[in-house]
């Protein structure tokens, strides 16, 4: 393999970890943008995600398998993440560092619920059989280069997601509703819109994506009661950097962590590749605070 396919395999690698992390900080930049929220319990959906999927795997086979195993990942992790939203985190509300420290106080329950039910080693979801192979290569300066269907499938998944959430907060009832609470709440409210519906509804919906990237992440990795903590700072830092609240600006920083991550990783390894990435993004901050994509709204104005 010649140096120029090892890098494009590196360059497709970063894409694939972006689309993971993509869909893994989607949910915290809708709750981060329009509910001032800092969720620390978010990459426990993953977590719980994966953990469904498994348990749908054991029940379900043949090709329904993978669908039913990401319905139920999704659905399972919404409704998780609607029941905190009602119980706990709609009482904290402009209290961001009670948010904080209260969701990471559920993470840590989660952890140990997950290392109760299933123990600390790792279980593994099977992948399909048309996700097992490769795409490969033979010709050419990109010779020896092989493109795994499976991470394939999850960048298809992830552009899928992005698409319809994208398109449901820009052509929906729901959307424009979710688009007056964030520019403005009070004046929302005075509209007569149902602040604390949309809320809720923001927030499930972040929790189910996340449900919907553990399920996908399960078929690459085993699902272990720590998964959410490998992903969770990697999704704050895509929130950090793409701009609260904006899904263009979640999409492009992704794949630039993505990208940035898989390729240091050729000359370095992978803590120092860590440390470069947080010096990156303290030198980004730095220079444009809010993000790649902006995004004006009177609640993060008021922030």
């Amino acid at each position: 393999m010649g140096e120029s396919a090892v890098i494009a395999g590196q360059i497709f690698n970063g894409i694939s970890v972006g689309s993971i992390l993509l869909l893994a900080a989607m949910g915290l930049a809708l709750s981060f943008g329009v509910m001032k929220v800092i969720n620390m319990a978010h990459g426990e959906m993953l977590m719980v995600g994966g953990y469904l999927s498994y348990m749908t795997s054991q029940y379900v086979h043949g090709p329904l398998a993978l669908p039913a195993a990401m319905i139920v990942a999704f659905i399972g992790a919404s409704i998780l993440g609607g029941i905190l939203e009602f119980t706990v985190i709609r009482h904290l509300y402009g209290r961001p560092l009670d948010t904080l420290i209260v969701t990471w106080g559920v993470s840590l329950i989660l952890q140990q619920g997950a290392r109760s039910l299933f123990g600390a080693i790792g279980v593994d979801v099977t992948a399909p059989r048309w996700l097992q192979n490769s795409f490969s290569i033979n010709r050419g300066f990109l010779a020896g280069v092989d493109l795994p269907y499976v991470r394939l499938f999850i960048i298809f998944v992830a552009l899928v997601v992005l698409a319809a959430v994208g398109l449901s907060i820009s052509r929906t009832r729901w959307g424009a509703m979710l688009r007056a609470v964030h520019q403005n709440r009070g004046m929302a409210e005075a509209l007569g819109i149902n602040t604390r519906l949309v809320d809720l509804a923001v927030f499930a919906l972040g929790t189910g994506i996340a449900g919907l990237a553990g399920s996908v992440l399960a078929l690459i990795a085993p699902v272990t009661p720590t998964v959410g903590q490998s992903y969770i700072v990697y999704a704050f830092l895509v929130v950090i950097v793409g701009g609260p609240g904006s899904l263009l600006g979640t999409a492009l920083a992704a794949l630039l962590v993505g990208l940035f991550s898989s390729t240091t990783q050729i000359f370095t390894s992978l803590s120092l590749s860590d440390v470069l990435l947080l010096v990156a993004v303290i030198l980004f901050i730095q220079f444009r605070p809010k993000g790649i994509v902006a995004v004006h709204s009177r609640l993060l104005e008021d922030a």
